[in-house]
Order: C-alpha cells, then structure tokens, then sequence
C-alpha cells in the first residue's frame, strides 16, 4: 500500500514575492544538483541536500514540489521527512556507512595524494554528522 502523499503546496503557501520565488527556485534546484552529485560522490550527503530542494520548492514552484514528491526514487525520502520529519535509525545508519564505505575507497585511491585526501575525509566527517544531526524516530511497531 501506497503512504499518503502530503498536499502539495497552494497558492497561500506560495512566498508572496516574484524575486523571493524565483531566489528559491534557484537554491531548491542547486541543492537537487547537489543532492544528485551526493549519489556517487562520497562524502556529500544527499539526503539533507534533496530536502533543502524539497522545502525551497514548496515555497516557489508547486508543479517542482509536487514533481519531488512523486518521483520514484526521491519521493518517498521526501515524503516521509514531510509527514514525519525525522529519519529511522535504519536510514540514517545506511546513508552513514555507505558514506563511509566510499570514502574508505576514496581514501585507498588517494593515499599518495595528502592534501585531497584530508579534504575528502574533512568533507565525510561533515556528511556524517549533518547525517548524524537529523532527528531520529523509532520504525512503525
């Protein structure tokens, strides 16, 4: 069975400024970009970039928003975050070590390189933590 997806976003919900929508646009579709790259760049998370998109988009464009949530791999991540704002442990620990894991083979291919492999590694350590930083809730009994 399908969970219920959110309403998306009406005209009240809408920023009342043309500049401020388009702003928002903007920075909802360079944290999709990112969230994206996220995907097969270790270190850079994905999750919190594709829920930055999801949130601008539901301030600027309803026809964006409305596309995220019914994406097939992305929508249900940013469904759940808007019906429960919170991340189970099993996702979070998942997005962690797989981010750790690429990193890992990251670290092995750039072990002759010191300087952009601390930058790799600074870059996961900051993954891992705004990973960390997501409110927890407990599965479904």
């Amino acid at each position: 069975m399908t969970p219920p997806i959110p309403p998306a976003p009406d005209s009240a919900t809408l920023h009342r400024s043309r500049v401020m929508r388009w702003l928002l646009w903007l920075a909802g579709s360079v944290s999709l970009a990112l969230g994206l790259i996220g995907v097969v760049l270790p270190g850079l998370p994905t999750t919190p970039f594709v829920l930055l998109a999801a949130a601008c988009y539901a301030k600027a464009s309803p026809r964006l928003h409305g596309w995220l949530l019914n994406h097939r791999f992305l929508g249900p991540m940013v469904r759940d975050w808007e019906t429960h704002r919170s991340l189970t442990r099993r996702s979070k620990t998942v997005a962690q070590v797989s981010m750790v894991l690429m990193v890992g083979l990251s670290a092995w291919g750039l072990r002759d390189r010191p300087v952009v492999l601390a930058i790799v590694l600074i870059a996961a350590l900051i993954g891992v933590l705004v990973v960390a930083r997501i409110p927890t809730r407990q599965p479904p009994v």
